[in-house]
């Protein structure tokens, strides 16, 4: 026997940014706790909406399983004595499971005569478990802080109001967050303030649309958003630009989307797009549109909660409100366009930092050193370096950015072209924060990867230098992101820079640091393992960057390089051969301190197998070395495969540590130079399986 079950909890609006978590979280701590009960199911489904939290479950079981259990108790000698009677161990052993003294048997479990039980126990009826599997389910909510109201002791993320629970159309007996659970239910605010009464949990979603005016399930909900704000756009030839963020916090504030767009005076288009689109998304909740260029049109797009009767009046109110916002955005962009970037500078002397690594302005020191040494490293314009690095942090201080905190960059963007900086000084005002999350844009002028890259190395070292690195989930200055910034940065955009140096040259510019000269290789080791779980994304096998990362390089481009070269020499039918020979060949030579440098003498090789090997690790010596010097390395771990068989062969054959001293060091010269061949780009014997 099996039903639907329901459950909805009616509050005051639930927090719109967090609505999507909470019914997510909802969700799965029910599934969770039903799959705990061992309650089967046929599917489950989640609803949220601005005045409720809802979970409905069909074809739940009406029961537990029923279960047959067999309880093994001490061995027959030890539960019985000599007169046969039991002893104080059975007579507990049968007080425990609820058996007489006198039912107590005997059976062998394979290895002794022991006591048994078998203990058959009656399924639980679910309408028994449900209160208890919603209360957990609510009490686990990502909730940061909860409140109380009134005079109550229950705390919620809001107060609550009604509580519905069925199974079928049944009401369950239940009391959660001292609320009784009925069948009623509450329509939307305004199209239907009325109770709802819910003949059965089937009848949820349908009955809530149809009658209250409420899409309860949000994806639809969100789904219908994204339908008619790209209707709205199209009626004006405009496209919707629809962030994802900011259409899951408006899905989380309707119940009754309904699409409507409006007008803004073409005037505040001479502001930058980025701050009026940032007032509307942020002050508003608006959709921008744009042309089939991209540009911003003046226009915007509203989700209303209400189906009006009068939509223009609704229209006129969100223009007159957005227009204050905006006149805002121009006077902040008219205001300071007025100062330049490089007065600004002094303002940032008075704004820390860091207590123990200085001011804005002192950081904006170091990343111009930072930035010249760079750019002296790359051949690029160094004036061009210096000049966006002591002027990149400048616009923290403006009007715009303190407005909105997106701005940063962008804002320096404008003011940088205001103050007629040359386009890659204020491209880098922008770039320095790229790439700004996983997946973004890297910056395209190499100004702007400069600054980038001097940043984040900067604070980088001085966070590492005082002691504050990450631990565990924390990571209050974003280090992990700083780091996989800057080796993709150097990886994506070519630049063969030694990171162990450039940590160097950053910790040099640093005073007072409280970690001493560990410092770099501590950054070093981190970031890379940084980079160890990029390969990791990427599906490259970790015994692959471990084959590179053996030797100890500390070029993130040259190591990338290997590191795909070897990924796909292990996907070669003779790498696992060679890496396997490998092996054999590095446990040799550490047991026999072999000199890196040994000569191979042709007159002491004797055997046919170690004349073809020597004949063919000259060879492929020959072949790959100009490979080696262009660093491609794919093509030579090519060439180097076809070592396998002259190899297999060696180890058939002939006798590595044989009597004859000089035979033995003559081999042992070999193995080196196989070794070493390979070496030239990794360690490959680390792609060996590790046995279990």
């Amino acid at each position: 026997m099996s039903a639907d079950f329901l459950v909805e909890l009616g509050t005051e609006e639930l927090p719109p940014k967090a609505l999507k978590n909470l019914m997510t979280s909802f969700v799965e701590s029910i599934e969770a706790n039903l799959k705990a009960e061992e309650l089967s199911f046929t599917s489950i489904k989640p609803f949220a909406a601005p005045r409720r939290l809802a979970v409905l479950v069909e074809g739940l079981a009406s029961e537990t399983p029923s279960k047959s259990l067999t309880v093994w108790g001490p061995p027959a000698a030890i539960a019985f004595d000599k007169e046969g009677q039991p002893t104080k161990a059975a007579i507990a052993f049968a007080e425990k499971n609820g058996i007489a003294a006198s039912e107590l048997k005997t059976e062998s479990d394979g290895k002794a005569e022991k006591l048994v039980a078998r203990i058959n126990t009656q399924g639980k009826k679910t309408v028994e478990l449900l209160e208890g599997v919603v209360s957990d389910a609510l009490a686990k909510l990502p909730i940061a802080k909860r409140m109380k109201w009134g005079a109550k002791r229950e705390e919620f993320v809001r107060p609550v109001h009604w509580l519905v629970m069925l199974f079928g159309s049944d009401v369950i007996n239940a009391n959660v967050l001292g609320l009784q659970a009925g069948r009623t239910s509450r329509g939307h605010r305004f199209h239907y303030n009325n109770e709802i009464s819910l003949k059965s949990a089937a009848d949820y979603e349908s009955e809530l649309k149809h009658t209250g005016h409420v899409w309860a399930d949000f994806n639809l909900r969100k789904q219908e958003i994204v339908r008619q704000v790209k209707s709205e756009a199209e009626k004006i030839n405009g496209i919707a630009a629809i962030d994802e963020d900011l259409l899951d916090e408006v899905t989380a504030l309707v119940e009754w989307p309904v699409a409507l767009t409006g007008k803004f005076e073409e005037r505040f288009l001479a502001v930058p797009a980025e701050a009026l689109i940032a007032s509307m998304k942020e002050h508003q909740k608006y959709f921008h549109v744009v042309d089939v260029n991209g540009k911003l049109k003046n226009n915007f797009i509203t989700v209303a909660n209400i189906q009006s009767k009068d939509a223009a009046q609704i229209i006129a109110g969100n223009e007159r409100v957005i227009r204050p916002r905006l006149s805002d955005a121009a006077f902040f962009f008219e205001t300071d366009k007025k100062t330049t970037l490089e007065s600004l500078r002094e303002r940032l002397k008075t704004i820390v930092f860091q207590a123990q690594l200085g001011t804005i302005h002192d950081k904006t020191e170091r990343v111009a050193k930072l930035a010249s040494h760079i750019a002296k490293l790359l051949n690029a314009d160094e004036v061009s370096a210096v000049r966006a690095a002591q002027l990149c942090k400048s616009d923290l201080v403006t009007n715009m950015v303190g407005e909105f905190d997106d701005m940063q960059g962008i804002a320096g963007y404008y003011y940088a072209q205001n103050d007629g900086e040359n386009a890659e000084v204020a491209a880098a005002m922008n770039e320095q924060y790229m790439p700004r999350f996983a997946g973004d844009q890297l910056p395209s002028t190499i100004t702007g990867t400069i600054i980038a890259l001097a940043d984040r190395l900067d604070t980088i070292s001085g966070i590492f230098g005082i002691g504050q690195q990450p631990t565990g989930s924390k990571d209050p200055f974003a280090l992990r992101r700083a780091s996989i910034a800057v080796l993709r940065l150097l990886v994506e955009k070519n630049l063969a820079l030694d990171l162990r140096e450039l940590l160097t040259f950053a910790k040099a510019q640093h005073s007072n640091l409280s970690v001493g000269d560990e410092l770099v290789e501590q950054v070093l080791s981190y970031m890379l393992d940084r980079f160890r779980a990029m390969f990791e994304d990427a599906q490259i096998p970790a015994e692959v960057f471990q084959s590179v990362n053996a030797k100890q390089l500390s070029q993130p481009l040259d190591i990338n390089q290997r590191v795909l070269a070897v990924n796909e020499f292990s996907k070669l039918p003779q790498a696992q051969a060679l890496a396997a020979a490998n092996k054999r060949v590095s446990n040799i030579l550490s047991k026999q301190n072999a000199s890196a440098n040994a000569v191979v003498h042709a007159d002491l090789l004797r055997e046919d197998a170690e004349k073809n090997l020597a004949h063919a690790i000259s060879g492929k010596a020959e072949l790959v070395t100009p490979l080696f010097d262009k660093r491609e390395y794919t093509k030579a771990l090519a060439a180097l495969a076809d070592l396998q068989q002259p190899v297999d062969a060696f180890f058939d054959s002939v006798m590595v540590m044989c009597d004859d001293a000089a035979l033995q060091q003559n081999r042992l010269a070999l193995l080196q130079q196989l070794r070493a061949l390979f070496l030239e780009v990794a360690d490959i014997s680390y792609l060996v399986p590790a046995k279990n």
